[in-house]
C-alpha cells in the first residue's frame, strides 16, 4: 500500500485553479519529487496534504488512512519542513527541538534524547545554546529539517527546504537528505533546484497551471522526452541551419540560440565543426532542467 495516495485533487481560489484533477502515489521509502515553476500549484497540494488547506474535491489517503477521517493520527506521523521561518525566535536551538517536541505528547526525557540525536546528526551541537534568531540561513534551514523529524516522522514533506542556501549547505542539506532515504524514512519533496531533484528523487512529476505534464524516473524521462545529450549553438546562420534540417534533427529556437535534442550527439557535432562551423558550438549531457524547460516553457512568472 502506498504510504501517499492523492486522486483528483482540486482547489481554486474564486475563478483561479490552483490544482486541477492532480493524482499520484507515494511508495513507502522512496523520495518522491512534485516539480514545477511558480504558480504550478504546488505548495497548494503539500498544503492540502497536512490539512492546512482545505481542498474542493479529491481523495487523499495517507498510511492508508482518510484525511478527513483521522487527520489527527495523521499529523502525528508525518514531519514537515515549510518554506517559511517559522521558528521560535525567542527560544534556543536546544529548546525549539524540545518544545516542539512537546505538541507531540513526547514525554521529556525522550525528547531531550531525541533532540541530541538530531542536533549531532545535523552538525548543530555547538549552536545548541544559541538563539535561534542569531542563525545563518543555512544554520536554520537545518533546525528547521530536524523540528521535522523530532516525532520520528514515517514520511517527511519538504517544501524547498535548500532555496536560498549557498553551495556548502545545499550540500550539506543533500547529503542529510540521502541519509534519511537509506534509513528507510518517505520523503515529498518540492524544489526549484533540477540537480536537487535528479540527484535525490526515485520518482517525480512535473507539474503546471495545476496539472501533472509528466510522470518517472528522472533519468528516464530526460533520456526518452529530450535525449541523451543536447547541442547548443550561438547565433546560428543560415548554413548551420541548413546543415540542421538536412539531419532531420528535433530543434528548439530560441532566436539567437538552438537546443539540438539528440541520443547520440558526438558523430554529428563532429561533423558540424568540421565541416560547417566550430565556434558557439558545444555538445553537453541532456538535463532534468532541459525537460523541465522544455515542457514548462522559458518565459518567466509572476
Amino acid at each position: 500500500m502506498p504510504i501517499l495516495r492523492i486522486d483528483d485533487l482540486r482547489k481554486s481560489y474564486g475563478t483561479l485553479t490552483a490544482v486541477d484533477g492532480i493524482s499520484f502515489a507515494v511508495e513507502k521509502g522512496e523520495c518522491f519529487g512534485l516539480l514545477g515553476p511558480n504558480g504550478a500549484g504546488k505548495t497548494t497540494t503539500i498544503r492540502m496534504l497536512y490539512g492546512y488547506t482545505p481542498r474542493d474535491s479529491g481523495r487523499l489517503e495517507l498510511f492508508g488512512l482518510d484525511l478527513d477521517r483521522h487527520i489527527r493520527e495523521i499529523k502525528g506521523r508525518i514531519g514537515i519542513c515549510q518554506q517559511e521561518d517559522s521558528l521560535d525566535p525567542d527560544l534556543d536551538v536546544r529548546k525549539n527541538l524540545v518544545g516542539y517536541a512537546r505538541y507531540y505528547s513526547i514525554p521529556r526525557l525522550e525528547a531531550e534524547r531525541r533532540t541530541t540525536e538530531l542536533l549531532r546528526f545535523f552538525a548543530l551541537e555547538n549552536r545548541a545554546a544559541d538563539n535561534a534568531r542569531i542563525l545563518s540561513g543555512g544554520l536554520k534551514r537545518r533546525l528547521m529539517l530536524a523540528r521535522a523529524l523530532v516525532n520520528n516522522p514515517e514520511l517527511v514533506i519538504l517544501d524547498e527546504p535548500t532555496t536560498g542556501l549557498d553551495p556548502q549547505s545545499r550540500q550539506l542539506l543533500w547529503e542529510k537528505l540521502a541519509d534519511l532515504k537509506e534509513q528507510g524514512i518517505t520523503i515529498l519533496l518540492t524544489t526549484h533546484y533540477m540537480e536537487e531533484a535528479a540527484r535525490l528523487c526515485d520518482r517525480l512529476v512535473i507539474v503546471d497551471h495545476g496539472r501533472i505534464l509528466i510522470e518517472g524516473r528522472p533519468a528516464r524521462l530526460v533520456r526518452e522526452q529530450v535525449g541523451s545529450t543536447v547541442l547548443e549553438i550561438d547565433r546560428p546562420d543560415a548554413q548551420v541551419r541548413e546543415f540542421l534540417s538536412r539531419e532531420g534533427c528535433r530543434i528548439e529556437d530560441l532566436g539567437k540560440r538552438l537546443l539540438v535534442y539528440l541520443q547520440d550527439g558526438d558523430e554529428l557535432f563532429l561533423r558540424l565543426t568540421r565541416e560547417v562551423r566550430a565556434e558557439g558550438c558545444t555538445l553537453r549531457p541532456a538535463s532534468l532542467e532541459d525537460l523541465f524547460l522544455k515542457l514548462t516553457g522559458r518565459g518567466l512568472r509572476e
